[in-house]
């Protein structure tokens, strides 16, 4: 008993250092911003808010820029889309030795997946279910843009989706709030890390803030309107949960929420994001956000701006409304000094933690710039994190993995495209650096085999769709020969082979920002040519290439086997190759529902019931709640992913049926590899709140833990259950669980699962 109470008063008194620390680090932070601002004219304030872009900004000649220019004069507060020690060296030095208070710059980047060395896309990450790897990718990606002289990425992006129609649903992290809120901290702190004063730490900027990805229509842009309790429950978690991680920094999103634009939304930035969750960070708007509130038609750009700056916005992202507006409205009285002078201290704050006062120079080392980034280290991280995305949903007759002493033919408009192995929003990626599947295949195969190669198809009859789905040099270098040409040349290919192996889908920038489309499906050419390809006879692995959940019936149906690669980054090819032979076995699992047709979008698992439920297990039943030419199911459902091997499971034993107060039950599965490889599975607990105050879902990811299991092993897998796991915002915006009956479910999926009872009392 003394040794314990020892223990504890080192912990308590290791604890009071570190606050006291923390609270010595606030007050000098505070007098030196004070000392600061007491220096500062109005336009100095003001040119902290604003962030254009580097558009001019060319090695050599920073100074002389119009950029360079604002900088001197204290009108710019950061700069993004510049990278390279040199550039912003340059840019920094006009700041810091020509400017009147020598204020240091902040230089932001869009390093969503990775920097030069890229990870697969966030849709794709999400699908690891692994934390650890999640936070490897993002501190990978922060020591790799931190050496280039990048000190700020505009990312996570959070925005729960359940529209796949929605182009930047592949930026996100599916529809589910629980999965979306761990990775949204997992990000934060594999940017951050546990000391942003260091130099290989980035501030992060959670965006897009808040209910993006819920875009009507699923049209990028477009209005969002919804409950308060949907948002509190299920859109706006993984927001708070990189609050709550420490995020620096949070992104205005651009549709409108409750008939206000999010830039101008008092209730999010304000009343939601400071007074209720506690963020002391800045808000910056996205990309002339501000500016763009004009078409919403809420004013003109004084008015708009005067708007952004009450509701809580600080930093203004190219359009120079705050730049050019704000002095004219302080003087009208439409805002305050202290409106401002608030605004410029969180930006100095920023700046002050980043410890670019104590050195503005601090990203800016060319030894790190020539050591640390696109090393091959990182580059084994980010094949090993792309195997672990790659989800295979189908493999009838166990036709993969692949023997690499075969004949195989890879044909398709993705096969040897390089450049679209990163995916969308590689904005630093070389493009001749990724690896394709060709060559991925080749490598793995070396003398053992033979692989063959055709194009087979481009990727699209219109031309004019694949100019639109690979921009931003990303070209699938169109074939101009007739189709019929193409297409008995890849015939010819396959004729020779053992197994085909076709390389289809989507081309990299078919999803992403103002990526919408219509139909969800493979470009209709290329289904033409996976037809022919099948009538061949020969077995067919469908590589499906997607930044979102695709209709896949008819593939479903007729295809053997089909692995979904996303797209998964600088060493995606090697990675492909890993799973196609079996060198790593898939275990992916799906964070979207993918559904049969894009006439049951919006499809998610955690829906309501209607009043009229269709039974579970029937398609159709007159004047109940169904369809009348298809089944109300998913083709995919959340979290599904199959393997090389098969895992059981056995019934759930509850360590009590009831959960008293704040007390605690546990739910124990055994999980057994029943197959005859190694492999790895997701295990997944879910619940369902069976009478509530509101109606509650069907069911809610509570945990997952992704296990190792060698073939014949057994393994229990415990999850504990608290009220905390029960908790849901009611009517009135209170945070509660509520007593009653439960059910809970554990499985490899949120269909296939066992199930238990239990009750929750007060």
């Amino acid at each position: 008993m003394k040794l314990l109470t020892k223990v504890l008063a080192v912990v308590l008194f290791s604890i009071s250092l570190q606050a006291a620390a923390q609270n010595s680090d606030a007050v000098k932070m505070k007098t030196f911003i004070d000392v600061l601002m007491k220096k500062m004219t109005l336009d100095e304030k003001l040119g902290q808010l604003n962030l254009p872009g580097a558009g001019d900004i060319v090695t050599g000649q920073a100074s002389n820029s119009d950029i360079g220019k604002k900088i001197r004069e204290g009108k710019v507060g950061g700069l993004f889309n510049i990278k390279s020690v040199a550039k912003i060296k340059a840019v920094q030095k006009v700041a810091v030795e020509e400017s009147r208070l020598k204020i240091p710059m902040i230089f932001g980047m869009d390093v969503i997946h990775g920097y030069q060395t890229t990870f697969p896309i966030p849709l794709g990450m999400s699908c690891i279910w692994d934390m650890n790897l999640v936070e490897k990718a993002a501190r990978v990606a922060a020591t790799e843009a931190s050496a280039d002289g990048i000190c700020w990425t505009f990312s996570p992006m959070v925005d729960i989706s359940r529209d796949p129609r929605w182009g930047r649903i592949s930026e996100g992290n599916g529809e589910d709030a629980y999965l979306g809120s761990r990775i949204a901290a997992a990000m934060v702190k594999g940017y951050q890390g546990n000391d942003l004063s260091k130099n290989n730490t980035i501030m992060s900027c959670v965006k897009h803030y808040a209910m993006y990805g819920a875009a009507e229509a699923g049209r990028d842009y477009n209005t969002t309107d919804m409950s308060r309790v949907r948002m509190y429950n299920e859109y706006l978690p993984p927001y708070k949960a990189a609050v709550d991680a420490g995020v620096g920094s949070v992104m205005a999103s651009f549709n409108e929420v409750d008939g206000i634009p999010a830039t101008a939304n008092k209730f999010l930035m304000t009343d939601v994001l400071r007074n209720q969750w506690g963020f002391k960070g800045f808000v910056v708007t996205d990309y002339t956000g501000i500016n763009e509130m004009e078409a919403h038609g809420i004013g003109d750009l004084q008015q708009v701006s005067a708007l952004a700056l009450k509701a809580g916005v600080d930093m203004d992202m190219v359009g120079e409304g705050f730049l050019t507006t704000l002095k004219k409205s302080l003087e009208e009285k439409k805002v305050t000094q202290q409106q401002i002078d608030v605004a410029c201290r969180l930006v100095l704050e920023a700046k002050y933690k980043l410890g670019l006062f104590e050195d503005p120079y601090k990203y800016c080392n060319e030894q790190r710039a020539a050591t640390e980034i696109f090393t091959p280290a990182n580059r084994k991280v980010a094949r090993e994190i792309a195997g672990e995305s790659f989800v295979l949903l189908k493999n009838n007759g166990g036709l993969l993995p692949l023997k690499k002493s075969a004949t195989i033919a890879l044909i398709g408009p993705l096969a040897d495209a390089k450049e679209n192995m990163p995916g969308t929003w590689s904005v630093a990626t070389d493009f001749s650096t990724p690896i394709s599947v060709l060559q991925g295949l080749k490598s793995a195969v070396g003398n053992q085999g033979k692989v063959l190669y055709a194009k087979g198809s481009n990727l699209d009859a219109d031309s004019m769709i694949e100019e639109r789905g690979t921009m931003f040099g990303k070209s699938l270098h169109r074939d101009r020969r007739p189709k019929e040409v193409i297409l008995k040349e890849a015939l010819d290919i396959a004729s020779q082979a053992d197994v085909v192996v076709a390389a289809v889908g989507e081309s990299s920038e078919m999803s992403g920002e103002s990526a919408s489309r219509s139909d969800i499906g493979i470009p209709k050419l290329q289904q033409e040519l996976l037809e022919a390809l099948l009538k061949t006879g020969k077995p067919v692995v469908l590589v499906l290439f997607a930044g979102r959940p695709l209709t896949l019936t008819w593939e479903n149906e007729h295809v053997p086997a089909i692995l979904d690669v996303w797209f998964s980054g600088t060493e995606a090819g090697d990675a492909i190759a890993d799973v196609l032979f079996g060198d790593v076995n898939p275990s992916g699992k799906l964070s979207t529902t993918f559904p049969q047709n894009i006439g049951q979008v919006p499809l998610y698992y955690n829906h309501k019931n209607t009043g009229r439920p269709l039974p579970e297990g029937q398609w159709f039943q007159k004047f109940r709640s169904n369809y009348l030419d298809v089944s109300n199911d998913p083709l995919y459902p959340f979290g599904y992913g199959l393997s090389y091997t098969s895992f059981s499971y056995s019934d759930i034993t509850l360590s009590s049926k009831t959960i008293k107060g704040n007390q605690s039950i546990t739910a124990t599965v055994t999980v057994t590899n029943a197959g005859n490889r190694a492999g790895k599975e997701v295990v997944q607990l879910y619940t369902r709140d069976l009478v509530g105050s509101i109606t509650r879902p069907v069911k809610e990811l509570k945990g997952f833990q992704k296990i190792t299991l060698a073939a014949g092993e057994s393994k229990k897998v415990t999850f504990t259950i608290s009220n905390a796991d029960l908790k849901f915002y009611n009517s009135d915006l209170k945070y509660v669980a509520e007593p009653g009956d439960f059910k809970l479910f554990i499985g490899g999926n949120s269909r296939d699962v066992k199930e238990a009872d239990f009750k929750y009392q007060l």
